[in-house]
């Protein structure tokens, strides 16, 4: 038997909670306004990161500086300036052998940084690794909640309005014909006003720029086409969940929310309500936690939800098996089966195609290279555009020298020219208007972005990582060998972009090249997967949906669930598996109203 906690504060609960949900992605949003929907102001959402209000995402480099992620407790060995010391901003970039990770930390979760697309993978996707009975059809009902939810559409046509229009979507959509493959318009969760994002398939978009109050009851504006979505939306442009599924389980359904708390242990209690590491949760769960600001704390609770991300619900799992003894019972498939989601990005430079990389959604059409069509599990992927900051463009202008001094030199030569033109004309008529609006002309024109290409690729790896603690921390074990045959099509496709745009500058992943040899993923995926018994993973795909094998009332709900690859952006078959389990929680069938209906007309949404 453990320690009951006595003399730890309590925080702002002191009462038993029905639900406690741990982090604030898809996964966790989902969970907390379903689980809110039954038990209301029963349900705490714990967070690490911080609230983002419209306009407070950091943009100036001071501010850049502060927005990552490091946690002040990590004892690994650091640097002397780093040690003792932690950052709360946006970004957490993990690093470890063959595997590099980005996630985020704030409330929304990943949903903050990601790309926006809402895409299902194919049916043969749920062939190999899923559990028997949970596939694409079992799935579909709540792929249509999510999709409806977080308004997921295409960009809206431009031959009327030519603001927008988005040079890259034709030059992806042409590549994609002259290779014989099929491009399509992605589903993206971006606000383009009511009408469009949540109304009529026929509506209108509303005028870029234009606010107004989403279904939902949050402001939101219409999107600006900045390419600002994975640095965080400071016009509210993105369906984040903070502006749908946190918002209505906030301030319709009376869910508690509370930031800035760094999950430590979780802890079954006995029927007198003491802490017992030898107890299977029947009788409740103790959530001990970190208030960044004020220290430790604790929370007693009848059930848990976890949904800390693939990274963050492995490691505290790992945690309380392996170093605190807390959780004993996990099955020893915790870990297994990680996956990177054969995430790639290839960048090409320079070409003689327009790109304009820096204007509209992040993600506006993917290619299919033989993951929907032709299906091949070896070198299965699709293949995505992207857009980046405007301001980032003048980070990459400042690279000219290094990454394109043909055009360097093409600059000089056009500022030697005007230089000389001025001078004659001084001489000869004197001085007149516009020279230095002619000067900026010639240096800017045809800057070193406007002609380069993003290429965002995902398919399908073997789905064979390891997940394990080393020093208390999680670690990856990432046999990347076994992803060549993926990884070599990946870098043959970008080659032949290359070619295409007629550019002389490609490269793969800056950490692809010999020695780093590094993956970098921003879907994480796997460790925690879903089977029929614990000899095959870690919670339950039967009656007992997304409950953790010997215990009641801890579940998972996130990107670790997923048993492999998707192929796909994830976010649509997260969000997919989080409704199933949250209704499997709450015996409440989803809807995509999230219950305001009901609550509008005081009768039960059960």
């Amino acid at each position: 038997m453990g320690q009951n906690g006595s003399g730890q504060k309590t925080g702002k609960f002191p009462e038993l909670l029905e639900a406690v949900v741990i982090g604030s992605g898809f996964g966790g949003a989902i969970s907390c306004c379903r689980l809110a929907q039954k038990w209301g102001e029963g349900v705490l959402l714990l967070e690490r990161g911080k609230r983002y209000p419209m306009g407070s995402f950091p943009r100036s480099p001071h501010q850049m500086a502060d927005n990552f992620w490091r946690d002040p407790s990590d004892s690994a060995p650091r640097p002397g300036h780093m040690r003792g010391s932690g950052l709360r901003g946006l970004y957490d970039i993990r690093n470890y052998a063959k595997m590099d990770a980005v996630v985020c930390a704030g409330l929304g979760g990943g949903s903050l940084i990601y790309a926006n697309v809402f895409l299902e993978p194919p049916e043969q996707v749920f062939v190999s690794n899923w559990p028997a009975g949970v596939n694409k059809e079992l799935l579909q009902p709540y792929y249509d909640v999510a999709r409806a939810v977080l308004g997921a559409r295409s960009i809206p046509p431009w031959e009327d309005d030519p603001r927008r229009h988005i040079s890259r979507t034709k030059l992806f959509q042409d590549f994609a014909r002259e290779q014989g493959r099929e491009s399509r318009l992605a589903d993206i969760c971006v606000f383009f006003g009511n009408d469009y994002s949540y109304g009529n398939p026929q509506a209108s978009p509303a005028s870029i720029g234009l606010q107004e109050k989403n279904r939902y009851g949050a402001t939101q504006t219409s999107c600006t086409y900045c390419g600002e979505c994975d640095v965080g939306c400071n016009t509210h442009s993105k369906n984040t969940v903070d502006l749908n599924y946190l918002y209505v389980a906030e301030h319709v359904h009376g869910a508690r929310i509370q930031t800035d708390c760094l999950v430590e242990k979780i802890v079954p209690l006995n029927e007198h309500g003491d802490e017992d590491h030898a107890a299977d949760g029947r009788h409740g769960y103790r959530v001990h936690y970190h208030e960044l600001d004020d220290g430790a704390a604790w929370i007693d609770t009848h059930r848990v939800v976890l949904s800390a991300g693939t990274l963050g619900t492995n490691e505290l799992l790992l945690r309380c098996r392996d170093m605190y003894g807390t959780l004993p019972r996990i099955s020893k498939q915790l870990g297994q089966r990680f996956s990177g989601n054969g995430d790639f990005v290839s960048f090409v430079a320079a070409g003689k195609k327009v790109a304009d990389p820096n204007y509209g959604p992040v993600i506006t059409q993917y290619s299919d290279f033989n993951l929907f069509k032709a299906h091949d599990s070896q070198r299965a992927f699709i293949l995505e555009d992207a857009s980046y900051p405007a301001f980032m463009a003048w980070f990459v202008e400042g690279m000219q020298p290094m990454l394109s001094p043909l055009g360097v030199v093409k600059k000089i030569w056009r500022a030697v020219r005007w230089l000389w033109r001025r001078i004659k004309q001084t001489l000869i008529r004197g001085k007149w208007s516009g020279q230095v609006a002619d000067l900026f002309h010639e240096i800017l024109k045809g800057d070193l972005s406007y002609r380069s290409s993003v290429l965002l690729c995902m398919g399908l790896d073997k789905s064979d990582g390891v997940l394990s603690l080393k020093e208390g921390r999680l670690d990856i074990q990432w046999p990347q060998k076994s992803g060549m045959p993926l990884y070599r099509a990946i870098v043959d496709s970008g080659k032949k972009f290359k070619a295409f745009v007629g550019s002389g500058f490609f490269t793969p992943l800056p950490t692809w090249k010999w020695p780093l040899r590094n993956n970098i993923t921003v879907h994480p995926l796997g460790g925690c997967a879903l089977a029929h018994d614990p000899e095959q993973g870690v919670v339950s795909a039967g009656n007992d949906r997304g409950q953790v094998f010997g215990y009641q009332g801890l579940y998972v709900a996130d990107g670790s669930v997923l048993p492999g690859a998707v192929g796909a952006n994830p976010v649509a078959t997260i969000s997919a598996v989080s409704e199933w389990i949250a209704e499997g929680i709450t015996g409440i069938s989803p809807n995509d109203d999230l219950c305001m209906y009901y609550l509008r007309n005081k009768s039960s949404c059960e």
